[in-house]
C-alpha cells in the first residue's frame, strides 16, 4: 500500500504544470475562502453547483487522471454514502404529518366568483407531499433529503476544494501568499513572518507522516501477525506500540528538521530572511479576480437561501 500515491493528500504536484499552477496564490486562495464560506447560508442548488464546478475545474485543469481519479472517487463515494443514510434518517421535526386536504378531498362551499381559485389551490395542494418516499421502515422526507444534501456536499466541498489548492500550489507559494496577505497585521505587532515560517514547515511536513505511516504499516503486514490468535486485548497492543513508534518517528523527524534549520542559520526572522517568490499579479490572475466577482454575483442572484 503506498499512501503517497493512493492517497496524495497535501501534495504539491510539480508536474505537469497547469493553469492552476500559474495563478498567484493569494488569488487561489481568495477562490478557496470563496468556496468554503459561499455555501454558508446558501440552498441547495448552490450547493450542487459548486460540487459541480470543483469537479469540472479539475477536467478542464487536465490534472492527470492518475492524481485526482481515486481521490475523488473515495470523496464522492462517501458523500453517497452521507446522502444515503441522512436521508433515511429521522429528520428531527418530532411531528407527525397531517395532510392539508380532508380525507373524503370534500370541498366546503365557497361563492361562485371564488371556485376557480379553490380548485387551483387544491389541485396544488394534491401535488404538494412532504413524505417522498415511504415503503416498510424506509422513509424520506423533505427535510430528512434537504439535510442529506446539504452534508454530502459540504463534505465534498470542504475536502476536495482544500486538496485541489495543496495540489497546485507550491508550499513556499502558500506561505508567501498568506504572508503578503497578512501584512497589515504587522501594525498590531504580530510575527507574520513567524506564522508563515510554521505554516510552511506544517506543509512540508504532511509527506513524512503519511511516509512514516507507510513504512510502520508495511512492517506489521511484512511480519506476518496472526490476528486471531492474538485476540482483541492482544491487538490492541500491538496497535498501541505502533502509535507509540509512529509518535517517536516524528518527534525524531522534527528534531532533525530544528536542527538543520538551525545549522543554515534560521534564528530568527531578522537574521535570517527569505524571499520566496516575488509575487505580481498578471493577465491571468485579473481574469481570475473577475470571474471571482461574477462568482459572488451569481451567488447572492440565485444562491441564497429562501
Amino acid at each position: 500500500m503506498d499512501l503517497l500515491r493512493s492517497l496524495p493528500l497535501g501534495l504539491y504536484l510539480e508536474q505537469p504544470q497547469t493553469w492552476l499552477h500559474k495563478i498567484d496564490p493569494r488569488v487561489k486562495f481568495a477562490w478557496l475562502m470563496s468556496f468554503l464560506t459561499s455555501y454558508v447560508l446558501a440552498n441547495n442548488f448552490w450547493r450542487v453547483l459548486l460540487v459541480v464546478a470543483l469537479i469540472l475545474a479539475t477536467l478542464i485543469a487536465r490534472i492527470p487522471r492518475r492524481v485526482w481519479q481515486q481521490q475523488m472517487g473515495w470523496l464522492l463515494m462517501l458523500s453517497f454514502f452521507v446522502l444515503a443514510i441522512a436521508a433515511i434518517s429521522p429528520d428531527g421535526m418530532g411531528v407527525d404529518y397531517q395532510p392539508r386536504l380532508p380525507a373524503n378531498e370534500q370541498i366546503l362551499t365557497q361563492p361562485a366568483n371564488s371556485n376557480n381559485i379553490v380548485q387551483e389551490q387544491v389541485v396544488k395542494n394534491k401535488k404538494y407531499s412532504y413524505v417522498l418516499f415511504h415503503k416498510g421502515p424506509v422513509k424520506v422526507t423533505r427535510r430528512s433529503l434537504d439535510l442529506a444534501v446539504r452534508l454530502s456536499t459540504i463534505i465534498f466541498t470542504v475536502i476536495y476544494s482544500t486538496n485541489l489548492y495543496l495540489l497546485t500550489t507550491a508550499p513556499e507559494e502558500i506561505t508567501s501568499g498568506i504572508e503578503s496577505l497578512m501584512q497589515p497585521l504587522r501594525r498590531f505587532k504580530l510575527p507574520v513572518t513567524e506564522i508563515a515560517l510554521t505554516l510552511t514547515l506544517s506543509l512540508r511536513f504532511i509527506p513524512l507522516v503519511l511516509e512514516e505511516v507507510q513504512n510502520l504499516f508495511r512492517s506489521v503486514m511484512t511480519r506476518a501477525i496472526n490476528w486471531k490468535k492474538l485476540g482483541l486485548k492482544g491487538a490492541f497492543k500491538v496497535w498501541m506500540t505502533v502509535a507509540e513508534r509512529l509518535l517517536e518517528n516524528l518527534l525524531l523527524r522534527a528534531d532533525q528538521m530544528a536542527n538543520a534549520m538551525m545549522v543554515r542559520g534560521f534564528t530568527s526572522p531578522n537574521e535570517h530572511r527569505v524571499q520566496w517568490h516575488d509575487l505580481r499579479l498578471k493577465g491571468r490572475d485579473w481574469l481570475a479576480i473577475a470571474t471571482l466577482i461574477l462568482f459572488w454575483g451569481i451567488r447572492l442572484a440565485i444562491g441564497t437561501q429562501v
